[in-house]
Order: C-alpha cells, then structure tokens, then sequence
C-alpha cells in the first residue's frame, strides 16, 4: 500500500488536507495530514514563537514512525514552507521514503532557512536583518483578508468558503521556523522527486526548461531522470481549489510517472541560442561596456530603438542576453529600417533584481541618448518576457522623448509568488498615466497561462483609460517564438512589430 504524508505550509494545518486525503484513501491509498506543532489548531500552544524548524522536522518524523512496516511506499508531500520539514524528515528517514514531491514549493537546500523563499523581498529582510529596536518578533501574523493572502500566492480556483475557513484557522507562522537553517546530512539526496507547478501561480514546466536551457546552475539537478513533473492549472493551494485532480496527480507521481527534462544537448543549440527566424545582414557594431549599439548606414543623428531582454538569467549564464540570436536579429533589423539599435545586458539575475536591472535600463537610455549619431527626441523602448515589468516606470511618467513602448510575449505585471508587492512594477496600474505614448504589444496564442493573465490585465486597464496600444498576435506562437515557432505568420509577426515601432519613430 501507498502511503501519503501530506505536509502543510504557511500558516496551516491538516485540516487544509481533508478532501485530498479523503480521495486518496478512496482509491485505496493511505494519508495521514502532519498537524505542525503551533500551527494546526490541534497543537497550539503558549510561546510558540520559541519553536522552530526541527520542531516540526520532528513532527513529521512521528508521523513517518506511526506508520505501519508494511507501507510499500511512503511518499512525502510538502506543499510551500511544508517541504522544509518534509524534506528535513526524509533525510532522517531516508530507508522509509520512497518519493518526495514538492507540492507549488521551491528548492530547499542544505544550510538554507525557509526566509530565503519568502516572496515578499521587504519582509523577508525585515526578518534577516532587523533593524535596532524593530526585532521581527515571535511570529509572522497570518493573512486576515483575500489579498493578503495574495501575498503568498495566487487563491485561484478557491471557493469563498474555503478561503473563509483558510483565513479561520490560520494561525500565525513562528519566526524559528524560517529562520533556522534546515540541515541534511545528504541521505535525501538519492530519493525519487516530483514536482507539482500550479500554473495559476506563474509556475510551469515550460518555464523551468527554459531556464535549465539558460544553462541556470541552481536547476541542473532537475534533468535527472528521477525528477518528475505534474502542472494543475490552479492558484497556490491546489488541495483547497482541486482536491481530486490533486489526489490524482500525487497517485500518479507514486507510480513513477510525470514529465521528465530535457538536459541540454551538446548536439544541438538550446532554442534561445537557434537561429533568429529573419535573415537580416549584420549591421556594423560597437560594444560600449553592458551595451551593444548596432548602427544604420547613415551619419546624421538617428531615432534609436533600445532593446530589453526578459529573466531573470543566471549572473553566469554564457553567451548573455546581447548576444542572443533574437535580441541581435531585433537589433539587426532595427538598424536595417534606419534606426540605432541597443541592446543592453541587465542585471535581472533574480526576482529580487528588478530594481538593479531596471537601474541598468535607465543607465543604458542616458547613454543612447548621449551619442551623437542619436536623435536624442525619437527614441523608443522595447520589452520582451521577464523585462516586462520595468516598462512601468516608462508608462508611469513617459518622456516627451519616447515615442514608443513595444514588449513581445512580456510579463506584465508580477507573476503571483513574486513578492512585487509594491506598485512599481505593475505595468496594468502604470498604464493609466501613459497619456498619448503608443504601445506595440506582441502577443501569442500559446503563452504560459499566467503570463498571458498579466497581458490581459494590462489591455483591460489600457482599454478603460484609452490608451494607444496596437495588438500584434501570433496566435499559434508560443513564448520565444522566433527561435521556437519559425514559422511564417512568426515571420510577419516580427516585420509587422518592428514596421510599427519604426513608424512611430518617424522611419517609412
């Protein structure tokens, strides 16, 4: 018989399991929900601030040992801050757990406290690093309303009640357990693992291939083939929203199944380094530190067309972004139609450098603007993917200088679980005060489900306050499309955007 050990995150108990571990059981498994001490309504106690992390590594374990010698299988489920202790239990027990699955959670790892997968980047340093007579306290206060609970992570798919009783009992997350490191002895380290992505939370397995394309160090243990992955096309708490195709799922990760990786193929490039779908004569070029101007046949002063790459990209990641065949086709064909174009290699290495990569953008728009070969007054900016977000300042208070914003297949607007909590970042907020500034937006069809959630936020907002904004879709194109799909409604795509952005900077 398998038998599930379904751990809970943030702020929760077992009760967060009921119908999971009810459909489970129904199909002839066994589930037993880990009550954590101080969190689950059942084990609260005065001075819980003084607990922490190995409290409830232990709590798991005594779940695990409860256990009957014959289970065939255990298999541990942690879902968020749950796969922490999970994961701490198993290496405790490695000869009795068969599988891990890490339910909506991001990667543990030896001599890191659960703080580091904080979304909110404020908060997070407020607990790390306290400032004189601001001591973080005993514990974090639970989420009180809808939104708060927002903070940690997409509530799609939940129903009123179940958010109301979510709310009801959740009790607040002592600080110890964040804080203190989990530890492992590295007995974890040769058990089966599945991930579950919700979607709705802006995880997918597409998204992590790409990455592990990027050559992204901290991802390469997930191409071993005992590394499976499940996607459910819900918010954060699949158990809450989906119980039944959640229970259907963790029984299928315990028969071993689930999508694999592909590792990279020395054979063949991985698709952001494939051949741009345009063939477009390089343009002459010069490098000027993090910024590459690729330059028309003319000497008179220039519009200019800066071009924005997505990320977050591993700091490591080789060649970078400027170098990419689809941000150099961009540029090339830029420079065809008679413009400057720039590419700038930002510093978007994480979700927590926004404000350094968007510090870089600013720094690389002074720069183009101060070369003589450019009409500093006709300059435009273009977005792609991750560098979505940065497109916020330039909508919020646009330049009598910019005539125009592009973004292709971009997030706009913090992805839930991001921790942008601010209202910086938020391309759909920042639209309204973007006045008669034109925007060229590529969309496509087959877009990360999350991803396309912000771009029709953002058209929504940009509809209500009239915006100038030009939709370019690509409707069977899929995110990167001009090295993926190069295809020739792909191809017109391209000529089309760049027809428009050229336009509006005065070049026919």
């Amino acid at each position: 018989m398998t038998v599930f050990v379904l751990v809970p995150g943030m702020f929760t108990g077992a009760h967060v399991w009921r119908e999971t571990a009810s459909r489970l059981t129904a199909a002839g498994a066994e589930a037993h929900a880990v009550r954590p001490t101080g969190l689950d309504a059942t084990l609260r106690r005065p001075g819980s601030g003084r607990l922490d992390l190995e409290t409830h590594i232990a709590d798991v374990v005594a779940v695990i040992d409860s256990v009957g010698a014959a289970a065939e299988e255990i298999v541990l489920v942690g879902h968020d801050y749950g796969i922490h202790p999970a994961l701490g239990a198993a290496d405790r027990r490695a000869g009795r757990v068969g599988r891990i699955v890490y339910l909506d959670a991001g990667m543990a790892s030896n001599g890191v406290p659960a703080v580091a997968a904080v979304p909110d980047r404020v908060l997070r340093e407020r607990l790390t690093a306290p400032r004189g007579d601001e001591p973080p306290g005993d514990a974090l206060p639970p989420p009180a309303t809808p939104e708060e609970w927002r903070r940690w992570g997409s509530v799609e798919g939940v129903p009123g009640p179940a958010l109301d009783r979510l709310t009801a009992l959740a009790a607040p997350q002592p600080t110890g357990t964040l804080l203190q490191p989990l530890r492992l002895t590295g007995a974890v380290e040769s058990l089966p693992v599945t991930g579950v992505l919700c979607t709705g939370n802006g995880a997918s397995v597409e998204l992590i291939q790409m990455r592990v394309d990027q050559g992204d160090p901290t991802l390469k243990e997930l191409v071993d083939p005992r590394v499976t992955f499940f996607e459910l096309p819900t918010g954060h708490w699949p158990m809450l929203s989906r119980p039944a195709g959640l229970a259907d799922v963790l029984l299928r990760a315990a028969a071993g199944e689930g999508h694999r990786l592909t590792p990279a193929d020395a054979t063949e490039p991985p698709p952001h380094l494939r051949p741009f779908l345009l063939d477009v004569p390089e343009a002459p070029w010069e490098r000027h530190g993090t910024v590459d101007l690729h330059l028309p046949e003319s000497e008179a002063p220039r519009p200019a067309v800066l071009f924005v790459h997505g990320g977050p990209v591993p700091a490591g990641a080789r060649p970078t972004p400027r170098d990419w065949p689809t941000l150099r086709g961009y540029a090339r064909c830029a420079a065809a139609g008679g413009a400057v174009a720039a590419v700038v290699d930002h510093r978007l290495h994480d979700l927590d450098g926004y404000e350094r990569a968007a510090a870089d953008v600013a720094a690389a728009v002074d720069f183009l603007r101060a070369d003589p070969r450019v009409d500093a007054d006709r300059v435009a900016l273009w977005f792609f993917s991750g560098g979505g977000p940065m497109a916020a300042d330039w909508l919020d208070a646009p330049p009598p200088w910019l005539r125009c914003l592009a973004a292709t297949y971009p997030v706009l607007g913090p992805l839930p679980g991001w921790g942008l909590t601010g209202g910086r970042f938020h391309p759909p907020r920042a639209v309204a005060n973007a006045g008669a500034l034109p925007v060229v937006l590529t969309r496509v069809g087959r877009e990360v489900p999350a991803i396309a959630a912000t771009v029709e936020q953002f058209l929504a907002a940009a509809e209500d306050c009239g915006a100038d904004v030009e939709v370019i879709d690509v409707p069977n194109g899929r995110h990167a499309f001009e090295t993926v799909d190069p295809t020739d409604a792909s191809r017109d795509a391209v000529r089309r955007a760049m027809r428009a952005v050229l336009g509006r900077l005065g070049l026919r």
